[in-house]
């Protein structure tokens, strides 16, 4: 159809269309990768069927608390004994799955290989686990990143997540609420002392979001929980700016916090 003679819908439509013929031509050059295993799949951002499966995800009965699951059912509200003899800061977490093999390639082919395009996916899932904690929450703040470690890495991988559940959600995001106060070292290889002091007092939260925190309900977003030494750091000072109630999502958490995974 000539140019002249289309109809002005006709004329909004070629933008459309124009990008499904580049996405098409890019999934033939580039096909889509597995994030798990790099097999070719249909569709950026997904697994195939044999790394699906492999991922345990984390369903009730679970430790009201912590998120963490029990073996067996325990009834409404049960509190697992860690979170009983050491309570958190926090009000209650949550994550989608356990931190095992498949769960840690999700991650870190996000974190580490510039998979962008596993942040829907994993977002979208998170949604689902945290649906009872997003449903209540006034802001969505993921946990910071240091500035010289986040111009190394060029993106917060914890950011890329909040933006999809607020964006699935409405619940408004609050990228920059809190902030890195100094820098500190990898947690990584770090044992459960170590990783609460090198964060202990990390995190402020940024002038400009004092007054919004006031009596707010904040839902505190990471990819992975291990001790959990992060996320009450980061607790810790959302409530000392008057926050009412932090909760906390995750993509995965450590089951058994004395087995440290990398």
């Amino acid at each position: 159809m000539p140019l002249q003679s289309a109809k002005p819908d006709d004329l909004r439509l070629l933008p459309a269309i124009a990008g499904r013929a580049w996405q098409a031509i890019a999934d033939f050059l580039l096909p889509p990768q597995c994030a798990g295993c790099g097999e070719v799949i249909e569709a950026p951002g997904a697994l195939c069927a044999s790394c699906w499966i492999r991922i345990d995800f984390i369903a009730e009965p679970f430790c009201d608390r912590l998120g963490i699951p029990f073996p067996f059912e325990a009834g409404e509200g049960a509190l697992s004994a860690q979170a009983i003899a050491a309570p958190p800061a926090y009000a209650r977490a949550r994550a989608v799955a356990r931190y095992d093999d498949m769960a840690r390639r999700l991650v870190h082919s996000l974190k580490y290989k510039d998979r962008l395009e596993c942040a829907p996916l994993m977002g979208e899932w998170m949604l689902r686990a945290g649906a009872g904690l997003v449903a209540g929450s006034d802001y969505i703040a993921p946990v910071p990143l240091y500035r010289a470690r986040l111009w190394r890495r060029r993106f917060n991988q914890a950011a890329l997540l909040a933006a999809r559940i607020s964006a699935l959600s409405q619940v408004r995001l609050s990228e920059d609420m809190l902030g890195r106060i100094r820098s500190t070292r990898s947690q990584v290889g770090l044992n459960m002392a170590e990783r609460r002091r090198n964060v202990a007092g990390a995190f402020a939260v940024a002038p400009k979001w004092r007054g919004a925190v006031k009596g707010a309900n904040v839902l505190l977003v990471d990819d992975v929980i291990t001790t959990g030494a992060t996320i009450e750091a980061c607790t810790k000072a959302l409530l000392r700016a008057g926050a009412a109630q932090v909760n906390v999502l995750a993509f995965a958490r450590v089951v058994d916090p004395v087995r440290l995974p990398v």
